[in-house]
């Protein structure tokens, strides 16, 4: 078995010419690609999107979402939430909203329109110049002739093949044969990369309103999905300021509500308030401390929803008192019961930088693995099932209502050090996303790990998992008995997990120091590769 220190060298780069990291090596070499040809961080992240849209279709698609936080060293720095809205007209759900099938397909899809709007910004503030076009030439040409499969798709295939033969289109496209392809062997999407070569053709916005969104409006109501061509073209990415916190010299970004990236910096601002470095990173104090301050950021995550829709008291959530109080709370000898809810889900992180400090950090989204299932017509794309997210309950602040936006886990984050960009980190995994942060940023940060290092030490994650419906305390094996012990001892209800395990997510960092020297890596429990860019002669 490969371990993480045999994985380290082919996951880690450095350079000054910028990097790229994402979580396959294809998506990656595209993004390098662009950064090498002279583009900036923005036209990368758009090779890397749709180019790991095409080989990694179990966590990411066409019809799925994004969320973006961007940087540069002028100060700028800004948020696009690609995120789609529920259909205007909703079906009755019978008390309750489907997880998959047509009727999870219930919320339009703004990824490629975020790349549209990454592309305008790009040309308007970075002086980007290459043709959108140009930019989507890899996926069209993995789509068309095919990559070999990866272990991750291989794995969620078998996971979920019983179920999956009854989704509208599945079967046909990703299991020809009745059963899930080999790792390894080659997998072509003709008509996926027929909607790209259209995209690449006629621009974005002919996602939603040219020839391609008439056909995908047409696939979607045919399979059953409430979603309309009105809805399509009244989906738009939009570009909001993030919302930020201090700890320890940086400034951490995160996007605002819908998305749970206040609860990553409510986790860091509670965790602010304790003297990590004088701990061992990966102890038992480190953990606690961790599992602790997620318990208590947890406890107002609940409240988070649409903005235009329910007040976000974001400033009161990350206020001093307010997380002060929460500090305080916690024992640092005991933990607390918790019962809570469990969000499955998954999606990919890339992010990219340039030679002049541009940065880009992305979540790019189908939901759960494989979204809700239905293929759209005969256009190869998977849509997402985001509308899961969304509760039947007309009390609940996260109701489903037409047009509304559900509360939304993807956070991607950024942090600034003296107001220009020196960490973009990101993972896969729902509610576990804020968990892994927690553990990644205290080990950059609090106990100085390269990217590298921090990614490949254990992990924790607290609640439900598609094999444990207990909402226990799941640690990696490779934590060590002592440190399970210590925690079964302070109360914690423990749940081994193997080593480097799938559930703890897959997460990408890379750090920039003062002198512009970038260094990155991507997740030993993925596919993913850093790739570094020398600097321009």
């Amino acid at each position: 078995m490969t371990t993480p220190a045999d994985r380290d060298s082919t996951r880690q780069a450095a350079g000054r010419g910028g990097m790229v990291t994402s979580p396959h090596t294809l998506a990656s070499e595209a993004g390098a690609a662009i950064l090498r040809a002279g583009g900036n961080a923005l036209e990368a992240a758009i090779a890397i999107g749709s180019t790991v849209a095409v080989v990694y279709p179990h966590f990411c698609g066409l019809g799925g979402d994004s969320v973006w936080i961007v940087a540069d060293r002028s100060g700028r720095k800004t948020c696009f939430l690609g995120i789609g809205q529920a259909a205007r007209k909703l079906p009755d759900f019978g008390g309750s909203i489907p997880l998959r099938g047509p009727l999870s397909a219930l919320t339009s899809a703004c990824a490629v329109d975020a790349w549209r709007h990454a592309h305008d910004y790009s040309a308007r503030h970075w002086g980007g110049k290459i043709d959108f076009s140009v930019l989507l030439a890899n996926a069209i040409r993995h789509a068309e002739e095919g990559f070999p499969i990866t272990r991750s798709q291989s794995f969620w295939l078998a996971f979920r093949q019983a179920e999956a033969a009854g989704w509208p289109g599945f079967a046909a496209l990703f299991m020809p044969d009745g059963a899930a392809p080999e790792t390894g062997s080659l997998f072509r999407q003709e008509n996926l990369a027929l909607s790209l070569s259209l995209i690449a053709r006629d621009g974005p916005r002919s996602f939603y309103e040219g020839e391609l969104g008439t056909r995908i409006a047409a696939g979607l109501q045919a399979a059953g999905s409430p979603l309309t061509a009105d809805d399509l073209k009244a989906t738009r990415t939009r570009e909001v300021a993030p919302i930020s916190l201090s700890y320890r010299g940086f400034e951490l970004l995160a996007p605002p509500p819908p998305t749970q990236g206040l609860s990553t910096l409510a986790i860091m601002g509670i965790l602010a308030h304790f003297n990590l470095a004088a701990q061992k990173a990966g102890s038992a104090d480190h953990l606690h401390l961790c599992v602790e301050a997620v318990k208590r950021a947890f406890l107002d995550r609940g409240g988070i929803a649409d903005p235009d829709v329910v007040p976000q008291p974001v400033e009161e959530w990350l206020s001093t008192q307010h997380l002060a109080q929460a500090a305080a709370s916690i024992d640092p000898a005991r933990a607390l019961e918790w019962p809570a809810p469990f969000r499955s889900g998954d999606t990919v992180f890339f992010a990219a930088t340039d030679a002049e400090g541009g940065s880009v950090s992305v979540l790019q989204s189908t939901y759960f693995d494989w979204g809700s299932g239905v293929v759209v017509g005969d256009t190869g794309i998977l849509w997402q099932n985001r509308g899961a997210a969304f509760s039947s309950d007309p009390k609940q602040v996260n109701a489903i209502a037409p047009g509304k936006r559900p509360f939304y886990t993807l956070n991607p984050g950024l942090g600034l050090r003296n107001g220009k960009p020196a960490l973009l980190y990101g993972t896969q995994g729902a509610d576990g996303q804020p968990q892994t942060l927690a553990i990644l940023l205290t080990r950059l940060i609090d106990f100085d790990e390269e990217p590298a290092a921090a990614l490949a030490g254990p992990r924790f994650l607290l609640g439900k998992t598609f094999s444990d419906s207990r909402d226990s305390l799941k640690l990696e094996s490779d934590a060590g008995e002592a440190v399970f012990a210590e925690l079964a001892a302070r109360g914690h209800a423990l749940s081994p997990i193997e080593a480097q395990s799938p559930l703890a997510g897959q997460a990408g960092v890379i750090a920039i120091d003062e002198d512009g020297m970038a260094t990155g890596a991507h997740d030993p429990r993925g596919d993913g590769l850093a790739i570094g860019s020398p600097p321009a002669a």
